[in-house]
């Protein structure tokens, strides 16, 4: 079971009180795109095996969505922070890192 923390109202709680919401910090396409540009925003998604940076939402709390790193072999949280980032603060960077992991 994981445990996150979210970064608005800073509730640490069991996976259970949040939804998963999928890959963060894809690049969306909107009007104008083309059909492959398109099919690869809603179909294409990484799987690694290894750091993951993911979107959730706190669906019993504050309503909020937020992104998390964590591992997807070892289920390790690094941390969690604001949707609104375009990249992960080089704290939660750095926590990898120190793990000898790649994000």
């Amino acid at each position: 079971m994981l445990e996150l923390t979210c970064p608005y109202c800073g509730v640490r709680a069991e996976e259970t009180e949040f939804h998963p919401g999928g890959e963060a910090h894809l690049k969306r396409f909107g009007p104008g795109s083309s059909d492959d540009e398109f099919t690869g925003y809603l179909f294409e998604r990484r799987n690694p095996r290894g750091v993951h940076f993911e979107r959730w939402r706190h669906v019993y709390g504050c309503g909020k969505w937020f992104h998390v790193a964590r591992c997807t072999a070892t289920l390790e949280v690094f941390g969690s922070y604001s949707a609104q980032l375009a990249e992960p603060p080089a704290d939660i960077l750095a926590r990898v890192s120190e793990k000898g992991l790649r994000a």
